[in-house]
């Protein structure tokens, strides 16, 4: 009795003052939810006050004939004077959230600071439409109770700290048409009951710790139309029932443990909308399908680092939406068909670390839009580089490592010079020098001439390679000075300088290294170098691995090396350094390889991190060292080399 006029006066509260008041439910819902927040960058929040309409609340909808909220709409990226702008809101998500009975809408996504969990009494939302909390640092399971949506279209929690097994309730929300749990830590295997979401058109699970195989009858799901499994732990094959997906537009599968053969498609006029397939870093075995050429809407597929083989069939020609290629790292053979010359938007071609054998048909020239060509380690032995290839008008990167080319680097290379971005001749049997004009290759980012038997200088126009960041030339005869790799004006900075194993024999003191500041890797090991370490070398902020062993430096290793904070790994062995090792190599905290062994140093290691942690590898062959971990330092030993 008592509660029915408690009833009766709330709703005769509620109609004389003009429904100007929340539900009690509703306004403790959002109430505690502000209580939960720290800060709020966006001042919505700030907003809530004064007033107990919270219809009138900025992010708040209701519905206009019950008075009840059916949308909590705060998103953190919001667009400001027609700019997006990023706001932040820091907190705990209150589970009074589950108290808003008849919301509709839930958005809090990407506010990034938004912690907590899910409440387990979520599925009190019976009338949910949208569970948007993406891009935060929530954390826990999702509930059971999720299963409990039966409204639910959309539920994205991607980007977030959620763990545990996706519960098999995931299968009862047949309303549902986007789910995206990415970017999480779940674990455990898909559950087969996601089968049931046949209204489904798209599922992103990828970026997880998901185990266990594909549900088998996913292709169940005919209104799939992006599928989205990379980069977990998935294992067993790719269920043939995929093949039912027609709508399907794209399948990224990458970053698995799947074997087996593809499946798909079976025969002609499946999965006619399939334009985005990703298939790379698995176990995949068996040749391609028959039909694959019959997918007319591919633009972009990715099949690397797979164990596929079998020869590259000529019915690809028919693939004429077809971008991108990527077939590296598997077992491919044969000859490339000469239909190929027919992919006539073919943007990037990458072939490399397969058995395909020459010669390149002569078609593959009249491929104008190519950017990318990697033919690298095949079974090619083109002996030459093709004249047509370097006159591709599109061509920006062209690898071609352990194709068997010999002879001089030819002239015409010239050509491609204002464009070209990478060039990759590794690995080959080119002979001769440097060509001066390689200077002209403005564009230039990545060049990579090691493994030949290249014999000159290096030319004094390299110094004219102005966005060069990779320069490999290790394993070659070069000599002469080396000053002018480090005089490069490059407008990114060099970050990557491998010269190993050379003939390099001049004193680099006066090298001012330190005009290379975002050097990285810096190899000039095997080689005749001698005289002192340039000082400037301690201006290599970025410098994370240096290796000048096997050369002639005979003085003591420079103080100003402690400076380079971040390097990981020191290869100074097989030298002639003397003198003590410098205490302030003890600030080197992050290094994890030391190589000092075969030189002439003598007296104590300095005592402590990290340089006792390292074997006694580390400091043999030198005579007058001693302390933790090699033998205690003896006070009456005579240290001959100290300077």
């Amino acid at each position: 009795m008592c509660s029915k006029i408690i009833l009766v006066l709330m709703v005769i509260f509620i109609v004389t003052t003009g429904g100007e008041t929340c539900h009690p439910n509703d306004l403790k819902a959002l109430t505690d939810f502000k209580a939960g927040i720290r800060y709020d960058t966006s001042f919505r929040l700030e907003k809530w006050n004064g007033s107990t309409d919270c219809c009138k609340w900025e992010g708040i909808l209701c519905d206009n004939s019950t008075g009840r909220v059916i949308e909590l709409n705060l998103p953190g990226l919001l667009t400001l004077y027609d700019a997006p702008a990023q706001t932040v809101m820091d907190g705990q998500l209150s589970p009074s959230i589950a108290l808003l009975s008849s919301l509709e809408v839930l958005d809090l996504g990407e506010v990034l600071e938004l912690k907590g969990q899910i409440p387990p009494l979520i599925g009190n939302l019976t009338k949910l439409r949208k569970l948007l909390l993406d891009t935060n640092k929530l954390s826990g399971p999702i509930p059971d109770s999720i299963g409990k949506l039966p409204k639910l279209e959309e539920l994205c929690l991607k980007e977030n700290y959620f763990s545990g097994s996706l519960p098999f309730s995931l299968g009862s929300l047949r309303s549902l048409k986007s789910l995206d749990l990415s970017s999480n830590k779940f674990s455990g295997s898909i559950p087969d009951s996601m089968e049931n979401l046949t209204d489904l058109e798209s599922l992103t699970l990828q970026e997880n710790f998901l185990t266990g195989h594909i549900p088998n009858n996913i292709g169940n799901l005919r209104a799939l139309k992006e599928l989205d499994l990379s980069n977990n732990f998935l294992t067993g094959g790719i269920p043939f029932s995929m093949n039912k997906l027609n709508s399907i537009s794209s399948i990224f599968l990458g970053n698995n443990q799947l074997e087996g053969e593809i499946p798909f498609p079976s025969s002609p006029g499946q999965m006619s909308s399939l334009a985005f397939l990703r298939l790379n870093d698995n176990h995949l075995t068996g040749r391609l399908p028959l039909f694959f050429g019959h997918l007319k809407s591919l633009q972009r597929v990715i099949l690397d680092n797979n164990q596929i083989e079998g020869p590259i069939h000529s019915n690809f020609s028919d693939l004429k939406a077809l971008t991108m290629l990527y077939l590296s790292r598997n077992r491919f053979s044969g000859k490339l068909p000469r239909t190929i010359g027919l992919l006539s938007q073919l943007q990037f071609l990458d072939l490399s670390y397969n058995m395909i054998q020459g010669p390149l048909p002569l078609e593959m020239s009249t491929l104008t839009n190519l950017q990318l060509l990697d033919l690298s380690f095949n079974h090619l032995n083109l002996s030459s580089i093709p004249t047509w290839l370097v006159e591709l008008p599109s061509l920006f990167q062209l690898h071609l490592a352990g194709c068997g080319i010999q002879g001089e680097i030819p002239g015409y290379l010239e050509r491609p010079a204002s464009i070209l971005q990478e060039l990759d001749l590794s690995d080959n049997h080119i002979t001769g020098s440097i060509p001066a004009w390689i200077g002209s290759f403005t564009s230039l980012y990545l060049l990579n001439l090691s493994q030949n038997s290249l014999a000159s200088k290096i030319p004094d126009t390299v110094t004219k390679l102005g966005r060069l960041g990779v320069l490999d030339l290790h394993s070659n005869r070069l000599w002469g000075p080396l000053n002018l790799v480090f005089q490069m004006q490059s407008s990114g900075g060099l970050t990557y300088i491998d010269l190993s194993d050379n003939s390099f024999s001049n004193d680099i003191e006066q090298a001012d290294m330190g005009t290379q500041q975002g050097i990285q890797y810096l190899n000039l090991s095997h080689n005749f170098l001698h005289g002192k370490v340039p000082t400037s070398v301690g201006k290599l902020q970025s410098l994370q691995t240096l290796d000048l062993s096997y050369n002639r430096f005979d003085s003591v290793l420079p103080e100003s090396l402690a400076n380079a904070s971040i390097l990981v790994s020191l290869e100074l062995q097989n030298n002639l350094f003397t003198g003590r090792i410098p205490d302030g190599f003890l600030k080197l905290t992050k290094l994890k390889e030391l190589n000092l062994s075969d030189n002439l140093l003598s007296g104590q290691i300095p005592i402590g991190e990290p340089l006792i942690n390292f074997p006694k590898s580390s400091y043999s062959g030198n005579r007058g060292l001693c302390g933790k971990p090699l033998a205690t330092c003896s006070p009456h030993t005579v240290y001959p080399y100290i300077t």
